[in-house]
């Protein structure tokens, strides 16, 4: 796109900066816009990605059609699907009417889904099915309805880590990921952008308030570009306001002028700290994590005690019991480690087939089970064991590993770290 065109844009949609990526974002935008293609908008909170899909559907076919803006993070999970597909009359409490959905609203526009990665699971399947195939069913209908969407998507998550820990389906994602425009962050911004907004800012609030323009010091614009700007333009955008309102409490008449140097600027900008940047796709803790992690320490703590149990019964200090009288009888359940000792006998079974040997004779049954029995044992190491089993199990997968283990991969993650260094020492 020539550079002529591209300013006619950026003044059509009142975008402000001349950074490369900024254009490459705008320019995609417009050459993609003619076809029906997916896309997907990434780039952090406040970055400006609302005004991609709009730029897309006034530069496309549908331009005369409905454009619909749908916050998928803003709809409680339990009405998304109605929100967006509708329902019939009495399909849930509540529902005393039938209903339009987004999606039936916008046939022959453009839908823009804001947040995706907030979508429910099941709901992410129905809207694959009407990328894919254009229908859809209203909730509490059996019957298809048709449809003729452009759907444009925007997400500040990081969608393959959403994938891998199971919170978005890979299969929607490669839907939307063939067209990505990613917008760039504020502060990844070169040249004068961050002054250039300020500027506009300034001006757009003194016309706003009828106050006296905001300008700053060549210190106060070195101090602007500095900052990290977690809250990118939209961030910008509210301290400008702030500044310009205080700053001029006490002017009279818009015709005056106020200047403001780098220290009266610091007191709007907050602390400059690397943890006030945006954590896009970080794994969420799972509140279940500790109970989880108590519940294996406990298993293996009953499994020492069956341990100790089968060595009173080869030294013949203690007498068989049946199965149900043995401690492992609370493993009879779905617990991760199930099926690691039942009874002597299960026991020995089961260690047989993992040494691989064959058993001819009680006394082979009974050396071997010693033999298991007289290595040293503690919880720890009997921990880690389960641990790097698990791994071996699921082809060193470490999702499916903690799965199986029962804990979150944060405290796999942790145990692993701690092996890893004792390992070493």
């Amino acid at each position: 796109m020539d550079a002529q065109k591209l300013q006619l844009i950026k003044n059509k949609y009142d975008i402000i900066g001349n950074d490369p990526a900024l254009n490459d974002a705008i320019s995609l935008a417009v050459a993609i816009a003619p076809s029906d293609i997916p896309v997907l908008v990434t780039g952090e909170s406040g970055a400006g990605k609302e005004n991609i899909p709009l730029i897309i559907h006034q530069n496309s076919r549908r331009k005369n059609g409905k454009y619909m803006v749908v916050n998928c993070g803003a709809i409680p999970e339990g009405t998304v699907e109605s929100e967006l597909f509708g329902h019939e009359k009495g399909s849930f409490t509540g529902a005393i009417g039938e209903r339009k959905g987004y999606f039936e609203e916008a046939d022959g526009g453009t839908i823009f889904l804001d947040e995706i990665g907030e979508l429910p699971l099941s709901v992410q399947a129905k809207l694959l099915r009407v990328m894919q195939f254009g229908v859809f069913k209203r909730v509490g209908s059996s019957k298809d309805i048709k449809t003729d969407v452009r759907v444009i998507a925007a997400t500040n998550k990081n969608l393959p880590h959403e994938i891998a820990n199971g919170r978005f389906r890979g299969d929607l994602y490669f839907r939307f990921s063939a067209v990505t425009i990613v917008m760039p962050a504020l502060r990844e911004r070169k040249g004068d952008d961050i002054n250039l907004l300020f500027r506009k800012f300034a001006s757009d609030f003194a016309a706003k308030y009828g106050t006296p323009r905001v300008t700053l010091t060549e210190d106060a614009q070195i101090v602007l570009r500095k900052y990290r700007w977690p809250g990118n333009v939209r961030q910008l955008k509210n301290i400008t306001e702030v500044v310009c309102q205080l700053e001029t409490y006490n002017m009279e008449g818009s015709g005056a002028k106020c200047v403001v140097d780098a220290a009266a600027l610091k007191r709007y900008l907050p602390e400059d700290n690397e943890n006030l940047l945006p954590a896009v796709g970080q794994p969420q803790a799972s509140g279940m994590s500790s109970e989880k992690e108590e519940a294996i320490i406990m298993a293996i703590y009953q499994l020492r005690q069956d341990v100790d149990y089968l060595k009173g019964v080869v030294s013949g200090s203690t007498q068989p019991a049946p199965a149900s009288s043995l401690p492992a009888s609370s493993f009879q359940t779905s617990s991760p480690i199930q099926s690691v000792v039942s009874t002597p006998s299960e026991y020995a079974s089961e260690r047989s087939v993992r040494d691989e040997d064959a058993y001819d004779s009680p006394e082979e049954q009974e050396y071997t089970v010693e033999r298991h029995i007289d290595e040293p044992l503690s919880i720890e190491k009997s921990n880690m064991e389960l641990i790097e089993k698990a791994l071996a199990k699921h082809g060193g997968n470490r999702k499916l590993a903690a799965a199986e283990l029962g804990i979150s991969e944060r405290s796999l993650y942790r145990k692993l770290s701690k092996l890893n260094s004792e390992n070493q020492k």
